[in-house]
């Protein structure tokens, strides 16, 4: 995932871990698409505060409970 900052495209440096992606996020952003997100709206979902998760869904991944964020995801089927 990468947003707009100043005009630039930009990739969150905590989804990096060790010169690779967070190996959970592809599939969780696919969930969300598959729900109806745009990838913007799942983009902004992973950093908003749920809570269910006591936190933001990409804490959650980055903590590696990625089964609990995605089984939230698919119940927001839009």
């Amino acid at each position: 995932i990468a947003v707009k900052r100043s005009g630039e495209l930009s990739i969150p440096a905590e989804i990096i871990i060790d010169g690779e992606p967070l190996h959970s996020l592809k599939g969780t952003i696919s969930v969300l698409l598959d729900s109806g997100f745009s990838l913007d709206s799942a983009i902004n979902w992973l950093y908003t505060v749920d809570p269910s998760l006591r936190g933001m869904p990409m804490q959650s991944l980055l903590a590696g409970r990625k089964s609990e964020v995605r089984r939230l995801a698919q119940s927001l089927a839009l």
